[in-house]
This record gives C-alpha cells, sequence and structure tokens, in this order.
C-alpha cells in the first residue's frame, strides 16, 4: 500500500468513526435502567482499524477521531472518558489479539474492548468522583459492554469478509504481519 493510499484509508476510517459517533450521540440512551450505556458504534472503526493496519497507524486514528468527535460535539469531560476507555479498550484488545487467531477471534477481541472501554470510563469516573464506589456500576456496563462488543465484533468480522476494499487491506496486513485472521479465503 503507498504511503498516499494508507493516508486517503486512514482518513476515510476517521471521518467515519466521527460522523457514526456524533449520530451515536444524537441517539437517546437505549438502556434507562442503566443510564450512560451507550451502543459503542463507533468503535467498529477501531475494530477495522486492528486488523487491516499497523498499530502505529490505528493508534493515529483513535487519537484523530477523539480529538474530532470533541470538537464537534463534546466537552472536556467527555474527551476524558471517551479518551480512557478508548485507550483502554485499544491496548486491551492488542494484547487480546496477540493470543492469536486460533485461540481467539475477531469477535472476541471486540468483547475484551467493549468490556475494558467501560472499566477505563469507570476508572476516570472514579477519580474523577474521587470515591471507588462508582466501580459498583461494573458489572452493568460490563454487561452491556460485552453484548455491545459482540455485535460490533460480528459487523466488523462481516464487514472485513465481504466489503472488497476492507478485504485488500487485510490481505496487505496480513501478508506484513505473516498472521491470517480472515475466516474465509478472497474469491
Amino acid at each position: 500500500m503507498s504511503r498516499l493510499q494508507r493516508i486517503i484509508f486512514i482518513s476515510l476510517l476517521v471521518a467515519q468513526g466521527v460522523v457514526i459517533g456524533l449520530v451515536e450521540n444524537m441517539i437517546p440512551y437505549p438502556f434507562a435502567f442503566a443510564p450512560g450505556a451507550k451502543l459503542g458504534l463507533a468503535n467498529l472503526i477501531t475494530i477495522i482499524a486492528l486488523f487491516t493496519m499497523p498499530k502505529k497507524d490505528s493508534f493515529l486514528l483513535i487519537w484523530l477521531r477523539l480529538i474530532l468527535t470533541t470538537l464537534l460535539g463534546g466537552t472536556v469531560s467527555t474527551f476524558l472518558y471517551s479518551m480512557s476507555g478508548a485507550l483502554l479498550s485499544y491496548f486491551g484488545m492488542l494484547l487480546v489479539k496477540q493470543l492469536g487467531p486460533k485461540r481467539v477471534s475477531i469477535i472476541g477481541i471486540s468483547a475484551a474492548g467493549g468490556f475494558l472501554h467501560n472499566v477505563g470510563q469507570l476508572v476516570t469516573a472514579s477519580w474523577i468522583a474521587q470515591s471507588w464506589s462508582v466501580m459498583l456500576y461494573l458489572p452493568v456496563l460490563s454487561f452491556f459492554g460485552i453484548l455491545s462488543g459482540i455485535a460490533i465484533g460480528i459487523a466488523a468480522n462481516y464487514l472485513l469478509q465481504r466489503v472488497e476494499t476492507l478485504r485488500r487491506f487485510q490481505l496487505d496486513y496480513e501478508r506484513q504481519t505473516k498472521v491470517k485472521w480472515r475466516t474465509t479465503d478472497s474469491k
């Protein structure tokens, strides 16, 4: 992949992540008994990035998405919560991904990311509130984070198999890393 192709691909994914994040912020919270729980749809872009580009590019993508989403519709506090959740989720997914395709699937990596995103946000909330009692909310958020992570992982898996451009970027990335994550071969 040329440098220009890489920059365009990162830019397109950032733009998609920002749009998905802004649209999701407009949706009322679907879980009345779990205030603040969201679907995390923009994390679909993070999962796709993990399987189609090198770590430094996917890390750049996360930062650009966080900054742009905050500038277009957030506050300092939303940035802190989003940043802590996104970074813990990202690094956790990278660690789980190291187990390899024989031990964990894209869906499992995404579910771990959904759980860790909530952990990161609750740790930040505990720090801001200066009380660990906020962590009592973790079981409820974990349930929704894991379910959401599974759904996002299924969607990412589907897109990586069915969208030709993503398949090409994934194939190029797999050649570089010498690890095959695709569950079906390209035609």
